[in-house]
C-alpha cells in the first residue's frame, strides 16, 4: 500500500486525493493537518528525507508526498501512477478555487 500525505486545503493534494479515494486496496491517505500524530510523521518523513531538500530550499512544504512499501519516498505523483495537478487534463487554481471538486 502507498501512503499519501497531503492536506485538503492543497490543489495538488485535493487533485491527487480524488484519483484514490476509491482505490483503498492500493492507497492510504494521510491528511497531515488531522491531527497533531499526521502532521509529527510527516515533519519526521520531511526532516530525514533528501527527497524534500529541494521543497525545503525554496519553501515548499512537500506535499503530496508518497511512500511506497519498499519505503521508497517520491514527491512525484507519476511515480505511484497518477496524474499530476497542472499537467494536461489537470483543473488550475481557478477551477479549485471555485470549488471544483478533484481541484
Amino acid at each position: 500500500m502507498i501512503k499519501v500525505y497531503g492536506m485538503p486545503t492543497c490543489p495538488y493534494c485535493d487533485y491527487v486525493h480524488e484519483q484514490i479515494k476509491d482505490r483503498t486496496e492500493e492507497f492510504q491517505y494521510i491528511s497531515i493537518g488531522e491531527n497533531i500524530r499526521n502532521m509529527s510523521e510527516f515533519i519526521n518523513l520531511r526532516d530525514n528525507s533528501p527527497v524534500f531538500d529541494h521543497c525545503k530550499e525554496i519553501g515548499d512544504v512537500g506535499v503530496p508526498a508518497f511512500v511506497f512499501e519498499d519505503g521508497r519516498i517520491s514527491i512525484d505523483p507519476a511515480d505511484a501512477g497518477l496524474v499530476e495537478y497542472g499537467k494536461e487534463n489537470a483543473c488550475s487554481i481557478s477551477d479549485h478555487q471555485e470549488g471544483r471538486k478533484g481541484c
